[in-house]
Parts: C-alpha cells; structure tokens; sequence
C-alpha cells in the first residue's frame, strides 16, 4: 500500500524539555489514523512539524512525498489543518470565510464556485452561506472549519480535537464527514482524548510522555491484553511505562 505519511524517529525538544521522543509510524493512503493521548503528551507538536510549521530536532517525516524539514512549503500545498483553536472570522458570513481560504490556499477564481458547492453539500453547510460565522448553532462551527481546511482538495488532512467541546451526536456526525473524505482517498490524521472516538480510527497510535507506547487496529489493541475498553487498555499501559520511568 502507498504511504502517505512515513515518520522515523521524529524527536522535537524545548530547551531541555523534550515535548516529542523518537516516534515512528506511517499512515497509507485513504486512512482514518488516530493520536490518542492527554494534553501535554505530545499530539500537537508530531502534527505541527508533519505540517512544516515546526522544524524537527532530529528524526525524519514524509508527507505525501514531500521530506517536511526540507520542503516545508510543499508539504503546505497538499494539506488540510484544522487546528484546536481553529481560526474562523466569525464577522464573515460562512461563504465570506470561505472565500477567505480559497484564495489563501490558492484556489482559482475561476474554479471558487463549483468547488464551494460541493464542499456545502459535503459538510451540509448548504443554505447557510449568508449566516454569520459567530451565530452558526451547534457543531456547525466545526464543520466550517472543516470546509476551510479542504477548499483546496488537499491529498492529506490534520483534524487536531477537532470536536472538542461539542456534544456526542455533533461528534458522530463530523466524523461521518471524515469517512466520507477518507472514502474519497484523504489520508486523515486525527488527535483526539476521547475513547469512543478512537474507536471510529482505522488504525491508532497510543502517545504519553511524547512516546509512542502502543500502535494498532483499535480492536487488536484490546484483544493484546484482554481489556474490554481501550480506556482500560491505555491506563495499563500508562501505569506500566511511569513504572518502567522510575526505575531508569
């Protein structure tokens, strides 16, 4: 299979503090990949340098062909990233926004129409054009941000807890929109601290401590250990490594 994104031995440091520690992994094409992890264990700064917005202490990573410490600009062209904090001009109305990031990914002119038309029916923005960013209801500021990020029909898209803080059936439905991507041959990557979410992943990465301490299929991962949740597969694994920590 064809590997969209291939990362070996990726390590990004702060000083003397090291946010991430020699991760590997690789995600082919069309896949739903997942970060699973707490705050602070590291899944923002691994997407960030796969995105060519931070440079790599040392290690290497692929995207969609393009070495991110060598051809960071490329590596801007072919994605998507909708980040926690995702930057929508909630004084722009919802075509106003995208029109925005049309022209900030490049999109021609020319093609701006036909290309929002499909995004609006994908995301079921359609009918909402007029409305103002700050008064859309719901997930629906979700699914703008979304739009944004894949105006430019990017090959690979970064969704950083894209549904933090929105209720269980808006989550579900967002992520029926990115099966539909994933379906139309996106390779998504998507951090996330909820465990039902992880579920929905066609593959996993567990990360704390800015290490990689289990990678799989999530129903694998619960067979491996007989656990019946990956919640309870993933507290496992984090008391084994603050165990294997102390006794360094």
């Amino acid at each position: 299979m064809e590997k969209t994104i291939d990362v070996r031995e990726l390590s990004k440091k702060f000083g003397k503090f090291t946010a991430v520690d020699g991760i590997s992994f690789s995600i082919e094409k069309g896949e739903v990949f997942g970060f699973l992890g707490p705050n602070g264990a590291g899944k923002t700064t691994t997407i960030r340098m796969l995105c060519g917005l931070l440079d790599p202490t040392s290690g290497s990573a692929s995207v969609a062909g393009f070495d991110v410490k060598e051809k960071p600009e490329e590596v801007k062209k072919v994605i998507g990233y909708m980040s926690q904090k995702f930057s929508l001009y909630e004084d722009l109305t919802v075509g106003e926004n995208m029109e925005f990031y049309s022209g900030v990914y490049g999109v021609k002119r020319s093609d701006m129409k036909a290309r929002h038309e499909v995004i609006y029916e994908l995301t079921g923005l359609k009918g909402h054009e007029r409305t103002l960013a700050l008064n859309l209801a719901g997930g629906f500021g979700q699914r703008l941000a979304l739009a944004c990020a894949i105006v430019h029909h990017p090959k690979v898209l970064f969704l950083d807890e894209p549904t933090a803080g929105v209720d269980p059936l808006q989550r579900r439905a967002f992520w029926d929109l990115i099966y539909r991507l994933s379906d139309e041959g996106v390779t998504v990557l998507v951090t996330t601290h909820y465990m039902d979410e992880a579920e929905y992943c066609n593959r996993l990465a567990m990360i704390y401590d800015g290490r990689i301490i289990a990678i799989g299929k999530p129903g694998e991962l619960k067979d491996e250990t007989k656990t019946t949740s990956l919640e309870d597969f993933f507290v496992t694994l984090i008391d084994r490594h603050k165990h294997e920590k102390g006794r360094k």
